[in-house]
């Protein structure tokens, strides 16, 4: 990635780190109610981008990895 990608890239990973919920919400809202937001979420970059390392991939298209957990309830209802 050149420079001027990584200055306009930078914000928008900023942004979503910090509003991720909000942005799940907007973008994704039915995944959103499939979440449990009070088990919290971690984002996994180290770990992504030792698994990009590892595949040799080439050209990349996701650079960010959040673990999230599921609702029990609409888990164990069979809606997947």
């Amino acid at each position: 990635m050149n420079e001027l990608q990584t200055e306009y890239d930078t914000p928008w990973k900023d942004a979503i780190e910090s509003y991720f919920e909000e942005f799940i919400a907007f973008f994704f809202p039915q995944a959103h109610g499939d979440i449990d937001w009070r088990q919290g979420y971690e984002f996994l970059d180290k770990e992504l981008q030792q698994v990009v390392r590892d595949a040799e991939l080439g050209k990349r298209l996701v650079d960010k990895l959040v673990k999230i957990y599921r609702t029990v309830s609409r888990v164990m209802s069979g809606r997947m």
